[in-house]
């Protein structure tokens, strides 16, 4: 084997990651509020952007986001990028690995039927959807609330007091600080600050400025007047309620049976965390991304345009500060130019991929749609990822943060991704979803006076087919916030 420097050559394939592809993939995994905050800085960058907010001098193709250009005649490949990469065999349809984690599906759109007379529209199939924000108002926070109130009850330095007592005032209505360190820090006897923290705790919501639970409950049983000395030793015996000791409650709070369960009704009643229903920032609305539609032949599957800006590209702009510009500023607007026609591809071909798996998601839980969740069926990212030959990573990217509407309610297209539990009876699998159904379900229509364990739930879930351990029982069950059997039984003995 010859030592000497030579010079060979060498034939071999690589992807490179082009800035433009890496913005097209990327815009995969964003919803479509978050693609009109992105739209939006790309206006401020480059000149040759326009919304369609008003008239338009350009010339040239504008694209409107709110309607997608596939339709079901004109299918885009999964390997096609944007109509402008093909040749350099760029795709979307990439496994990156961590490159660019954002869980969602992606690709072109094909035919959009899928068997169910789907029909993918993305223009005029639908009413404008309405402005969500018009139903949200905003919140005054509870420290606001608080302080509105002491302006009108004390002042002077005691209103000084209340503000710095306020100030320590947590979001679910407690006092968190201590009424020593406010004394030492405004240097005023401690005494005072307790008769300002009175004052505090008469305000609304009743309960406020509390600093136990305990304390909670008795500020909101005084002002019912409902404060007697049983009520008040029920109160401070609140961890034999929450066990359900009854008849210790019963010698403790010297009562008969009618009495107790009047009064433990009674502390149910209260409120025991007062601020929450008070908030700082401004309650955000979900807002669909995608809005399915029963039709007679099937569903119809379509973009929300009402969340979703025009975007346009103004080449009659281009061609005027072309015509005197120099050089440079001609290869500067040159490349807004590509910038722009890229945006455009790339946001059209988002919309057509996110069709494409929306429509095959509503093609594979056609039942859970007609019928409701006990019918949702088992579904993984790789089954629709074959179903429309894209990659699974690509799938996963375009069911990020996205949310469909549709006639039983508003959900996540994660949602319909579910895990599969084997039938009984060598049937069809089913989905754990539906199983948690179940037994959110049977345990519902219980009865008070005999309560289902979970050994009881295994053998009803059996009955009805599904093939399922004790223990994923008792984690399925947990899961949708339901008790023991013994916690159960507790809250039924306390009227819960």
């Amino acid at each position: 084997m010859s030592l000497a420097p030579r010079l060979d050559l060498r034939q071999s394939q690589s992807l490179v990651m082009t800035p433009q592809l890496q913005q097209a993939i990327r815009l995969l995994a964003l919803s479509n509020l978050e693609i009109e905050g992105f739209i939006a800085e790309e206006i401020e960058k480059n000149p040759l952007l326009d919304s369609g907010g008003g008239g338009s001098d350009d010339d040239g193709p504008a694209f409107d986001a709110a309607e997608p250009v596939a339709t079901a005649s004109e299918p885009a490949g999964s390997d096609e990028l944007l109509g402008i990469g093909a040749a350099s065999g760029e795709s979307l349809d990439l496994d990156l690995g961590d490159t660019f984690h954002h869980d969602s599906p992606s690709d072109g759109v094909g035919s959009l039927d899928g068997g169910l007379g789907l029909a993918a529209t993305g223009g005029g199939g639908f009413d404008e959807g309405p402005d969500f924000d018009t139903f949200a108002s905003d919140d005054v926070s509870l420290a606001d609330h608080l302080l509105q109130q002491a302006g009108t009850c004390v002042a002077g330095a005691d209103l000084f007091i209340a503000s710095a007592i306020i100030d320590q005032i947590d979001e679910c209505g407690y006092l968190t600080g201590s009424l020593l360190d406010i004394a030492h820090r405004l240097g005023i006897p401690l005494a005072r600050v307790e008769a300002v923290l009175g004052i505090v705790q008469t305000f609304d919501p009743s309960g406020v400025g509390a600093r136990s639970l305990a304390e909670c409950l008795t500020i909101q049983a005084k002002e019912v007047d409902r404060y007697d000395p049983c009520m008040a030793r029920l109160i401070d015996n609140l961890d034999l309620v929450a066990r359900g000791a009854l008849p210790q409650l019963r010698r403790i709070c010297e009562v008969d049976d009618e009495d107790l369960a009047d009064m433990i009704r009674e502390l149910r009643g209260y409120d025991p965390k007062p601020g929450c229903r008070f908030g700082g920032e401004r309650t955000q609305s979900v807002v669909p991304d995608l809005i399915v539609a029963p039709r007679k032949d099937g569903w119809a599957v379509e973009i929300n345009g009402a969340t979703l800006p025009r975007v346009l590209v103004n080449r009659g702009y281009f061609a005027e500060l072309s015509a005197n510009g120099d050089k440079s500023s001609k290869a500067w607007l040159s490349d807004c130019l590509a910038s722009a026609n890229w945006l455009v591809k790339a946001l059209d071909q988002r919309q057509r991929t996110i069709l494409k798996v929306a429509t095959e998601i509503v093609k594979q839980q056609e039942a859970f749609f007609r019928q409701g969740v006990a019918h949702l069926r088992p579904l993984t990212l790789a089954k629709v990822a074959e179903a429309i030959e894209m990659h699974e990573s690509t799938v996963s990217r375009v069911t990020s943060n996205k949310y469909l509407s549709c006639p039983r309610g508003l959900f996540e297209l994660k949602y319909f991704f579910t895990s599969a539990i084997q039938s009984a009876d060598g049937g069809e699998a089913v989905s754990a979803l539906a199983v948690k159904d179940a037994i959110r379900t049977l345990i519902a229509n219980e009865d008070p006076k005999k309560i289902l364990s979970d050994d009881t739930l295994v053998e009803l879930l059996n009955a009805k087919g599904f093939d399922i351990a004790r223990r994923t029982v008792a984690k399925y069950r947990e899961a949708i916030g339901l008790g023991s059997s013994v916690q159960r039984r507790r809250q039924k003995a306390l009227g819960g």
